[in-house]
């Protein structure tokens, strides 16, 4: 029997981030700030970048978005042919500046910075021992532990400290390093999160997703693969492959909300196709008589195109949104996510108004938006209100880096879907089966995390973990 897990303090609770590094480039820092701003939809709470000349770091960092936090001025300020930034967004230790990253540390082997994109289950396990052998922390992040590993390693050179470092940590790692030398990008060997190699001229670039690559006219060169480690120096670029083997495990709902549906991830077409593909098979599954479908912008606009060619209704833009607030689901402030959906979206009555309405969204979290929403477009004189979802039921939290809320605030754990239909006020609520979403997806569906989904997470947890995340008796 599966036990409700307790709200989940702060500092136990990690963030879905973008980072980004140049390596070769005399605006290393520029084209860095242009990565980042590409990567905004991943990390919306604070953004850093630090340049290298290989000799000196320079670093900027600051609360906020990226185009408020990084000016010219500033710009000017980070000279070197090499940069890393990192775009956050977090529950895990509050807005506060000293968790911005990329974290940067001075130690034996020189200049060290860090950018981590993901989270570390046994971060709190591994805290626990550096500080009773008297590593001193100055983050609650779980990414400094393994700044922490590299500078205790007893391997006799910096590679092989980070491959120690990166060995002893469980969870999911898509990860950039900057030293005096150049940098290393390692991605876990599940291959949780998304990373990608990219070109520009004589220039090496790592990245989240391959839209930052498009911003710069940057070449696609492929994506880091799970497990694999990647120097990037002077003398070019070199694979390693130092971890064990493991069973690929990319988390599916980077297709069906977080990365931007322009990109390229894991290897496969832009995520706008599989996001369609979502949408129709939806349609195969649970359509009903309609007159228009309108998505829920911007994230459910694929899934509606989608839904709409496959069930033969009507595409119409039914809800407008305001671009200049930022979305619902990772607010981190409950006072903001309960006041801002009508601040960010407004019907539009001409569109709505005696019809029948199918109403697609990619998820459903906790069901106040959603309840909102449909009592928005019945406002506007809606007949019939639908809501159709493009994935399965979300009933467990992600431990491995997105900020989905802790299992008593999901909806769908405890509730069926009549029960929920119910409370969102629709005449109809369907979601998009497991099945029909892991056969949407590209690949195999054995390829994916649907941990969110199905409770099984592909990285079983130990004992003193299950205790640091709050699991107890939880079933996985």
């Amino acid at each position: 029997m599966t036990k409700e897990l307790p709200i989940i303090s702060p500092d136990k609770f990690h963030d879905e981030c973008a980072v980004f590094g140049v390596f070769g480039h005399e605006e290393a820092a520029n084209l860095t700030y242009l990565g980042l701003y590409a990567l905004q939809h991943r990390g919306q709470e604070a953004s850093g970048i630090v340049a290298g000349d290989g000799e000196q770091f320079f670093v900027q960092k600051g609360m906020g978005l990226v185009a408020d936090i990084y000016h010219k001025s500033v710009l000017d300020k980070l000279p070197g042919h090499m940069a890393i930034g990192h775009n956050r967004y977090s529950t895990a230790g509050g807005n506060d500046l000293k968790n911005v990253q990329p974290l940067i540390v001075n130690f034996a082997l020189g200049n060290l910075a860090l950018a981590h994109n993901g989270n570390l289950i046994n971060a709190q396990v591994l805290r626990n021992e550096l500080e009773a052998y008297g590593a001193i922390f100055q983050s609650t992040s779980d990414s400094e532990v393994i700044i922490h590993l590299i500078a205790h390693s007893k391997a006799d050179s910096f590679l092989a400290r980070v491959i120690d470092a990166l060995s002893q940590v469980r969870g999911a790692f898509s990860i950039v390093l900057m030293t005096d030398n150049g940098l290393i990008a390692a991605r876990d060997p599940h291959g949780l999160r998304p990373l990608c190699i990219g070109r520009l001229h004589s220039s090496w670039i790592v990245a989240s997703e391959t839209c930052a690559f498009d911003l710069l006219d940057a070449e696609y060169v492929r994506e880091i693969e799970p497990g694999e480690l990647i120097v990037i120096s002077d003398q070019g670029l070199d694979s390693h492959r130092p971890f064990p083997k493991m069973n690929p495990a990319m988390c599916v709902f980077e297709y069906v909300y977080f990365a931007r549906p322009d990109s390229r991830i894991f290897g496969a077409n832009a995520v706008y196709a599989t996001r369609k593909a979502l949408g129709r098979q939806l349609a195969q599954e649970s359509w009903v008589p309609a007159d228009v479908v309108i998505p829920v912008p911007d994230s459910g606009v694929p899934a509606a195109l989608g839904y709409a060619e496959g069930g033969g209704i009507r595409f119409e833009t039914g809800l407008i949104r305001n671009h200049y607030v930022g979305r619902t689901f990772i607010e981190p402030e409950q006072s903001i996510r309960h006041f801002g959906v009508k601040v960010k979206l407004n019907a539009v009555p001409e569109v709505l108004y005696g019809k029948r309405v199918v109403v697609v969204d990619d998820s459903l979290v906790r069901g106040t938006t959603s309840r909102k929403i449909v009592k928005m477009i019945r406002q506007a004189g809606a007949k019939e209100v639908h809501m159709r979802i493009s994935s399965p039921p979300i009933i467990s939290p992600c431990f491995y880096g997105i900020d989905t809320p802790t299992k008593k605030e999901l909806i769908a754990s405890d509730h069926s879907t009549e029960e929920i239909r119910k409370y969102i006020t629709a005449d109809s609520l369907a979601y998009l089966s497991l099945d029909g979403m892991l056969k949407s997806a590209p690949g195999t569906p054995d390829q994916y995390c649907n941990a969110c989904f199905t409770e099984r997470y592909p990285i079983p947890f130990t004992r003193a973990e299950e205790l640091q995340l709050g699991l107890f008796e939880s079933a996985h």
